[in-house]
């Protein structure tokens, strides 16, 4: 059992108030989240209390929780609310849930994103239903007049074995609001867990089911109108004018006019875009009526002129704020490939250097030196962008798929020139993420439409403006380099990775640290086409790159690639290079153990072919092994084994569930992920084009295990995706017989 300080006082920790009814509520203001959304199994409380940030205990027992975090399939909307409910020792069959708007005065960090919620709600969770439970114990001591000591709860039950007297949280809710907030609590021991670590149903799945409005997509109200963007066909243009005259005409248009969404005096938020910021907008009733006024307007669009943008954290008071230059003209795919060879032959900005790896490269008997390469990547969450908003002359309310509120809102408060607590965000349940949904450009979009129109609208994109007027995965090129003596032990390795714009590098990565002699350097290409966050950013580009060439490597050196891999974490175990090695040995190597086992590895079926990758990411450990298999000369994905060290799992179902995800994500997008670019020009604009895996495609069977723990939780949604990419290369090697270096796998399969 721990023993945490609750490290607040009543009056930024506790408003209780006392209502006829009765009912406790407890506020942490670092705390995030809480507020109900009726059960129908459950009978509501008739006195609730709603204040900030807070658990609430109704009359009968029954407990709410605001969910702070945007969800969006990652079931952080269940997950966090199991972690209260713990520490309260609560009957999870009489907790509630609703999503919390906006409003980091309450609820604190509110971003999904980085695989961080669960990891960061953690001690704070546990400490808010602790002390809830240690309040509800004093308050039973009085009344029954026993020492707290004495008092045990169970599933919502308060009892002393010596009196015999028992009684429900509900029936002490009022006399608990009273009682002094413990300056210490006592935290669960980990053996006694219940809830945590079992698995409970994603609490909106009837919903889901059912089709109730959860989206933006199904956001109506009165006097709603509708919008749509026509952006600029291409990245690099920009709008010059436009003949409207047939558009307005038609029937249900309400207005059509041009919009600067970013102008270049206001401070560009890291979650900001500025690709397209001045565009056409069509407004009218319907959906239907807006799309066909959309594709009858004519615009002639001009080569945008270098782009300059003062760019820092506005939200943080004091920041700095740097420019951000955007090039001029119209990119295409082939010219990045020429441009990324050239520059990645020049020297690069140097990461890291251990040791003296030029001259063991000088030394060297062999140079393996392998390069990889991998395209823009779209997002493709299976709901386009939308956004609610309406804008008055005083405040401003939106309902949408957002990851991340707190960003936006200071983007919003420049551009509407009102004062964030003007400011409302409800966040919608998000039909995928990935990283797309932490920019914020719909809302800005939608919030100048409402303020234009003086009316509420909505803004909904297609797929096709989603697809060509995105945000994309970066283009990424890494050469490996390792040195070899005459009896091919390494003596170094050497990675130079960049891409457009930005470099893929995590130079303190394994397996930096477990090698005399590293060198680790970063190279960039600006570009005006628009980059963001993709599912494991970076990383899931460096562990394809990283471990494919490991594997190569293995071969090269006539070692088994798990045994080679779990030699070098020995290494950095007991003898590390270097003080900034951000990975724990220890935990790495058993993941792999753990795969090795459990994917029986050195027992290949016959037909079968096996292929390894392991990755550290957002905190997390995972090995996978996968298994191809030939089908009508066909290479296919039959079965992928894989091992996690996330800390404590928290939902077992929900973690299998986003494991099992992101490894059929990782597949597809290895074998046929790609968007290219002619003349700024996106190649693909819709699913007929932009190829993504098919459900005959993914594997028969996915296994996944997690490594028993009694570390804090940490990141689940992105670690299984990065390792899968060179899982998949490394078995098509053993498959074909040849080493796949560009993504996607499938142009070279076809080959």
């Amino acid at each position: 059992m721990t023993l945490v300080k609750t490290t607040v006082n009543r009056r930024s920790f506790l408003k209780a108030a006392l209502l006829a009814g009765g009912g406790l509520v407890l506020h942490f203001s670092w705390l995030t989240g809480c507020k109900p959304v009726g059960k129908q199994m459950l009978e509501m409380p008739e006195e609730w209390f709603e204040l900030n940030s807070f658990i609430k205990i109704g009359e009968n027992g029954v407990v709410t929780l605001f969910n702070p975090n945007p969800e969006f399939g990652q079931n952080v909307k269940t997950s966090l609310p199991m972690i209260l409910a713990e520490e309260l020792d609560i009957d999870w069959e009489q907790v509630v849930v609703e999503q919390a708007e906006f409003f980091p005065e309450r609820y604190g960090r509110q971003f999904t994103g980085g695989s961080q919620s669960v990891r960061q709600a953690w001690k704070p969770l546990r400490t808010a239903g602790a002390t809830a439970r240690q309040m509800l114990i004093l308050a039973a001591a009085k009344q029954w007049d026993v020492p707290a000591e004495e008092i045990t709860t169970t599933m919502g039950t308060l009892w002393d074995e010596k009196s015999g007297k028992k009684g429900t949280y509900g029936e002490f809710a009022s006399a608990a609001a009273a009682i002094a907030v413990p300056e210490e609590v006592k935290l669960k021991a980990i053996a006694d867990f219940k809830i945590i670590g079992s698995s409970k149903k994603n609490v909106e799945l009837q919903q889901i089911l059912t089709g109730k409005p959860l989206f933006g997509m199904d956001y109506q109200v009165d006097g709603m109108l509708t919008a749509m963007i026509v952006h600029p066909p291409a990245f690099g243009l920009r709008f010059k004018s436009m003949d409207d005259s047939a558009a307005k005409a038609m029937p249900g248009i309400k207005s059509i006019f041009t919009i600067d969404s970013l102008p270049n005096d206001v401070i560009q938020n890291y979650f900001d875009t500025t690709s397209f910021i001045t565009f056409a907008v069509v407004v009218g009733n319907s959906t239907w009526e807006v799309l066909q006024a959309k594709n009858a307007l004519k615009i002639e669009w001009e080569v945008e002129s270098e782009r300059v943008f003062k760019t820092g954290a506005s939200w943080e008071p004091g920041a700095k704020t740097t420019e951000a230059r955007y090039p001029s003209g119209l990119e295409s795919t082939e010219r990045h490939l020429a441009e990324m060879n050239v520059v990645g032959q020049k020297p690069g900005n140097i990461l890291r250097r251990d040791g003296d790896p030029e001259s063991a490269f000088k030394k060297a008997a062999k140079v393996i030196e392998r390069t990889y390469t991998a395209p823009f990547l779209a997002h493709n969450t299976m709901e386009p962008v939308n956004c609610f908003a309406h804008v008055t002359t005083d405040s401003a309310t939106f309902y949408g798929p957002t990851q991340a509120p707190e960003f936006v809102v200071s983007t919003l408060s420049q551009r509407l020139g009102l004062v964030k607590e003007k400011i409302h965000i409800k966040p919608a349940r998000m039909g995928g993420g990935f990283g797309r949904r932490a920019y914020g450009h719909h809302f800005i979009e939608a919030a100048m439409i409402s303020k234009q129109m003086q009316a509420p609208i909505k803004l909904v994109y297609t797929r096709e403006d989603e697809m060509t007027a995105g945000i994309y995965r970066p283009m990424y090129s890494a050469t490996y380099r390792a040195a070899l003596d005459e009896n091919n032990t390494l003596l170094a390795l050497h990675v130079k990775g960049g891409g457009v714009p930005e470099s893929p590098i995590h130079a303190n990565r394994f397996p930096a640290g477990a090698i005399d002699h590293y060198l680790a350097e970063g190279w960039q290409i600006p570009s005006n086409i628009t980059i963001g966050a993709f599912r494991a950013p970076r990383s899931n580009f460096a562990a394809a790159a990283e471990q494919s060439f490991l594997d190569e490597l293995a071969a090269e050196m006539g070692k088994d690639p798990i045994d080679f891999r779990l030699e070098l974490l020995e290494r950095a175990k007991i003898n590390p290079v270097g003080e900034k090695n951000d990975y724990d040995p220890a935990r790495y190597a058993g993941v792999l153990e753990l795969v090795r086992d459990k994917s029986n590895w050195k027992q290949t079926p016959l037909g079968v072919h096996r292929g390894v990758s392991a990755y550290f990411c957002h905190n997390s450990y995972v090995a996978e092994v996968v298994d191809v298999v030939i089908k009508n000369n066909v290479p296919k994905v039959e079965k992928v084994v894989a091992a996690i060290d996330c800390g404590i799992v928290i939902n077992k179902d929900a973690a299998i569930n986003m494991a099992e995800g992101a490894i059929v994500d990782g597949i597809g997008n290895a074998l046929y992920g790609e968007l290219s670019f002619k003349e700024g020009v996106p190649q693909k604009s819709n699913f007929t084009t932009y190829r993504l895996i098919r459900m005959n495609e993914a594997p028969s069977s996915i296994d996944i295990h997690f490594v028993t723990s009694d570390q804090d939780p940490t990141g689940m949604g992105e670690p299984p995706f990065p390792p899968v990419f060179a899982a998949v290369a490394n078995a098509l090697f053993k498959a074909t017989g040849k080493r796949f270096y560009n993504q996607p796998f499938i142009n070279d399969l076809k080959a």
